[in-house]
């Protein structure tokens, strides 16, 4: 199910590559692991080591505004904010240092629910200005990013999540948006289990795991796993920048991400790595699924538009294999193909 809606989203799009991770939300098992390209490992005659590799456990990526929702814990465990903290987005543009942080529009005065469903730059920057860089570094670092995951695959890289004894401007807050920081999509599966487990982190397991699961470790309050669960589940609906991860049937919720890709010149204009980090159902977390689509070519390269749309089908399916049964009898979803549509 995966490599073949992997497949077809790579392939439409001549993408470089791809990865999908789907981690049971409340074990930590990891359910399904897939890449493409793949090889053929009875024919490895011309095969590069390096096709041989699992992307999913030694590529690191930006993972961009998908850590805005780790962010977004910073600013709730704060005390200054809530979900429906008024935060004035005018007029679309804000300027720190010599760098300018755009949003699509003007926006206006929006609640913090609402910086996160339209992703906004400027929400964010506001956010992380009066939040200061160490309670976001602090979160990020609880939630495991810049860490191996432990499962002793071999090569698994742990990421980046520097820890410089000074910080310019600029970076403090693309620290908010997820520059600056690498990880791999397994490592960003983990994470976003912890909004799905009330906020208990549990340890990653290639294998299936018998009896009672770990108990695990608690890195944030249920209170605020279950906030930042519901303003995810905002995220795909119909003002939301991933309205392509819907699932007919059920509530959803998770995050995308568009980010450029570094080349020898620094960040690129027209190379970007598209992801989407979902946790389904979201009223009663069963799978926390993770898509990566590296360097998409065309029109189309956001998370919302190249890589939610392929969570989109492979929850769907997964869903009917577990017998999740439906709660949304009424439930409209957009379930275009791979490379239609959809917002960045």
């Amino acid at each position: 199910l995966q490599h073949r809606e992997l497949q077809r989203a790579v392939t439409a799009l001549s993408a470089a590559s791809g990865s999908i991770v789907t981690l049971d939300a409340h074990t930590g098992e990891i359910l399904a692991m897939v890449n493409y390209p793949v090889y053929n490992p009875n024919s490895r005659k011309g095969v590069k080591a390096a096709s041989m590799r699992n992307r999913a456990m030694t590529d690191v990526y930006e993972p961009g505004s998908t850590m805005k929702s780790l962010t977004l814990v910073a600013a709730l465990e704060s005390g200054r904010y809530t979900p429906q903290t008024m935060i004035d987005t005018t007029p679309g543009r804000i300027r720190v240092g010599r760098k300018v942080y755009s949003d699509p529009r003007n926006y206006g005065d929006i609640s913090v629910t609402r910086v996160i469903q339209k992703s906004s730059q400027v929400g964010v920057t506001k956010i992380a200005l009066e939040l200061g860089h160490e309670p976001i570094w602090d979160v990020f670092n609880r939630f495991g990013i810049g860490q191996p995951t432990g499962t002793g695959f071999p090569g698994e890289s742990a990421g980046r999540l520097p820890n410089r004894p000074r910080w310019h401007a600029t970076e403090k807050i693309s620290l908010a948006f997820g520059y600056g920081i690498t990880t791999t999509p397994l490592q960003l599966a983990r994470a976003y289990t912890v909004f799905a487990n009330g906020g208990v982190q549990q340890p990653v397991s290639l294998l299936a795991l018998e009896g009672e699961p770990s108990p695990g470790i608690q890195v944030v309050s249920p209170h605020i796993a279950a906030q930042v669960l519901e303003i995810l589940h905002a995220v795909t609906g119909e003002h939301g920048t991933a309205r392509k991860a819907r699932v007919p049937g059920y509530q959803v919720g998770g995050k995308t991400g568009t980010v450029r890709k570094v080349g020898p010149g620094g960040y690129s204009g027209d190379r970007h790595v598209a992801l989407f980090a979902g946790i389904a159902p979201s009223n009663d977390p069963r799978l926390v699924t993770v898509v990566v689509i590296n360097d998409p070519k065309g029109k189309l390269y956001g998370g919302g538009a190249v890589a939610a749309p392929v969570f989109s089908e492979v929850t769907k399916g997964a869903l009917r294999i577990l017998n999740v049964p439906p709660t949304e009898l009424s439930a409209v979803a957009e379930t275009a193909p791979a490379p239609r549509g959809g917002a960045a």
